[in-house]
């Protein structure tokens, strides 16, 4: 290892999930550990402080996979901690599962005596795909944040002097497409968060015009889904389960495609990122290119880094301490 080698840990405690991550200056991921919160049977989530309850016991255990078995070298490498302490970017953001995360990470900062950077847990899925994809040095572009209480198109715009600007500039008006995906699930009988038990369904269905679902309306970058989730709540029982699934994966694909065009034109930008669990989603990958136009690029990122995780946080704080410390 160089005289420049260092590491950061980064910590993100969302509604869904518990997630600690080990990521060094490169973007080597030496540790990335996560733990899905126990969500009971037919509910559709978790009350706040039920989720930090479970956050606060799952930490502990967390922290001892990602320390344990690290070379030395490695253990004194690491030089700062970075860690989600709201939802977006933006003043007034705040929820309280993200003090759990906080906590430790301020703890363990002092234990060892290296700096503890904050972040938002939506600044954390935009990183965790970008540093891995051809934008990862584009100043400017928009990044959507498809997740279980989020859908936001994000322009993203870096100065020289290192500082990001994060404006809205599209979404949903009411709920997320997560929201959409889990509270259907759930009336399938599915286990929450939903969203990989329908994808695997609707990539494998082909006849989806069978549910006659509603276009999902855009103006202006923006959409409404309440409607489209009520009409699937009523088609449940009248069609078969897989259509409506492949119909509703089908509409979301669509919208997410005018969006992409809309606010393309209105603010003359060509490069797109796709992040947040549903941006995993096989069937919006596979999809998207037939509902956007050639002089679009769409990237999108591992899987398993656009659901929630901690790499994207310990990559920030990486480059946060690089920023400062050479």
């Amino acid at each position: 290892m160089t005289d420049d080698y260092f590491c950061c840990i980064g910590i993100d405690t969302s509604n869904y999930k518990t997630s600690m991550a080990l990521v060094d200056n490169e973007g080597n991921i030496i540790s990335n550990v996560q733990k899905y919160l126990d969500v009971k049977k037919g509910e559709r989530g978790l009350r706040q402080s039920t989720a930090l309850f479970q956050h606060v016991n799952n930490l502990p255990e967390i922290s001892g996979s990602v320390f344990f078995g690290l070379d030395d070298a490695v253990r004194k490498s690491i030089r700062c901690i970075a860690v989600s302490t709201k939802p977006r970017p933006v003043e007034g953001s705040y929820m309280p599962v993200f003090n759990a995360g906080a906590s430790t990470a301020k703890t363990l900062a002092a234990a060892m005596d290296i700096p503890c950077y904050e972040f938002a847990h939506q600044e954390g899925h935009i990183e965790a795909v970008r540093h891995y994809s051809p934008l990862k040095e584009k100043k400017r572009f928009v990044t959507f944040h498809f997740s279980g209480g989020t859908t936001e198109a994000v322009l993203v715009e870096e100065s020289t002097s290192g500082e990001t600007k994060y404006t809205i500039v599209g979404g949903s008006r009411d709920l997320a497409f997560g929201q959409v995906l889990d509270r259907v699930g759930v009336s399938l009988n599915m286990d929450f968060p939903c969203g990989e038990q329908l994808d695997k369904i609707a990539v494998n269905e082909v006849i989806a015009d069978k549910a006659d679902l509603p276009v999902i309306k855009c103006e202006d970058g923006y959409i409404n889904l309440s409607g489209i989730e009520t009409k699937c709540q009523r088609s449940i029982g009248e069609i078969d389960d897989e259509s409506l699934i492949a119909a509703l994966f089908q509409r979301i694909t669509e919208a997410i495609g005018r969006m992409t065009i809309q606010i393309s034109r209105k603010y003359r930008v060509y490069d797109f990122l796709y992040a947040g669990g549903v941006s995993a989603s096989n069937y919006v990958r596979n999809n998207l290119n037939d509902h956007t136009k050639s002089d679009i690029n769409c990237y999108f990122g591992d899987p398993k880094l656009s659901t929630d995780n901690a790499v994207g946080i310990a990559l920030l704080g990486g480059k946060k301490y690089a920023f400062e410390t050479y």
